[in-house]
């Protein structure tokens, strides 16, 4: 039929369609996506387990259904016609899916980064200022350790009401219509096993606008990744900038959110710095939350497969390359280069630019 032909065109000219940054931003991630997010969120918060499960199971079945059904009929019209059939089907589907994709969140993937709109100074990113913040780092979870420990984290699986304030105070700052977005309930997946052996901590549903959340996760990590999640909500689907707005979420709450906050952070400028050798601070660690750091790397040492995880994160990698994300998977780091290269005023507020 023709409409299958038209489906697939249409998705392939939406691929490559040159839209300007600007236009996406004005038109769909500040006016037509915040109210796709609040209709599409309020409803998967109502339902308690994973719409998109759901979703992938309905699809799958149907493709079974749909195969059965021509093999079936297979003799008066050959193998030749199943084949076709099913070729015409994968297409239509994936034009099907990856047209959701965009109307509902990919989009925001072209909107104007965030260096774009908050005064960025290149010159302030160096291996030096690097190593300062790592200080910072460690003596922020030195001073918070006490006081996260005593006041705790909300069980998994909840909103938390105060990482929800301080979230929308942070995405906010940022230039995000944050009172618009509605914070997604943390959910458990069906793809909780492979999230735990692929070391995925969490993921935003792209077509229910959920927050998936890997089960293994500890209660001090919980913060952190989920504040990353509801960033995503708020259409920042840059990975690094969402780690970016995420650790100035949990800056904004709690002491407790701020421990999640500055762990996270110390785990990337690990990774940037060259982990615990000669001039890094870790020896200033003070044993509270060197315990907290251990058990988040005896958790992954116990959980994740190096090979899954490896494959997983090179399909990541051509995901966020096909989403125009050059970086890759290796956007994830670009939350230090943020940290150290925005201009901020004091308590962590970045300055914007004025337009």
């Amino acid at each position: 039929m023709l409409w299958r032909g038209a489906l697939v065109v249409l998705a392939g000219l939406a691929a490559f369609a040159p839209l300007s940054p600007g236009a996406v931003e004005n038109r769909y991630s500040n006016l037509a996506y915040p109210r796709i997010q609040q209709a599409l969120t309020s409803l998967s918060n109502r339902v308690p387990i994973a719409l998109f499960d759901l979703l992938l199971i309905a699809v799958v079945a149907w493709w079974m259904w749909s195969l059965g059904r021509d093999i079936a009929a297979k003799r008066p019209v050959g193998w030749l016609r199943v084949l076709s059939a099913l070729a015409v089907r994968i297409a239509t589907t994936a034009a099907t899916l990856y047209l959701a994709f965009l109307a509902l969140w990919g989009l925001n993937y072209r909107r104007e980064p965030l260096v774009d709109k908050l005064r960025f100074e290149p010159e302030s990113v160096s291996a030096a200022g690097a190593l300062a913040l790592a200080y910072e780092t460690v003596d922020q979870l030195n001073h918070l350790y006490d006081a996260a420990h005593s006041l705790g984290w909300k069980p998994a699986g909840t909103i938390d009401g105060m990482l929800a304030e301080a979230f929308r105070r942070a995405v906010t700052d940022l230039g995000v219509n944050a009172q618009a977005t509605v914070p997604g309930v943390p959910k458990s997946t069906m793809f909780d096993a492979y999230f735990r052996r692929a070391g995925v901590a969490g993921m935003t549903d792209p077509y229910f606008l959920e927050t998936l959340v890997s089960s293994d996760l500890l209660a001090f990590e919980r913060p952190a990744v989920t504040a990353h999640e509801w960033s995503h909500l708020a259409g920042i689907a840059n990975e690094g900038e969402a780690n970016f707005a995420g650790w100035l979420t949990c800056l904004r709450g709690t002491p407790a959110h701020q421990y999640s906050g500055w762990l996270f952070l110390y785990g990337e400028l690990g990774r940037a710095i060259g982990g615990a050798g000669a001039g890094t601070p870790a020896p200033r660690l003070l044993p509270g939350p060197r315990r907290d750091l251990l058990a988040i790397r005896e958790r992954l040492e116990r959980h994740v497969s190096p090979r899954i995880s490896a494959a997983g994160w090179r399909v990541y990698d051509g995901y966020l390359k096909a989403n125009r994300v050059e970086q890759g998977a290796a956007s994830y780091a670009e939350v230090v280069r943020l940290v150290l290269g925005v201009r901020f005023e004091k308590n962590w507020v970045p300055v914007r630019v004025t337009k």
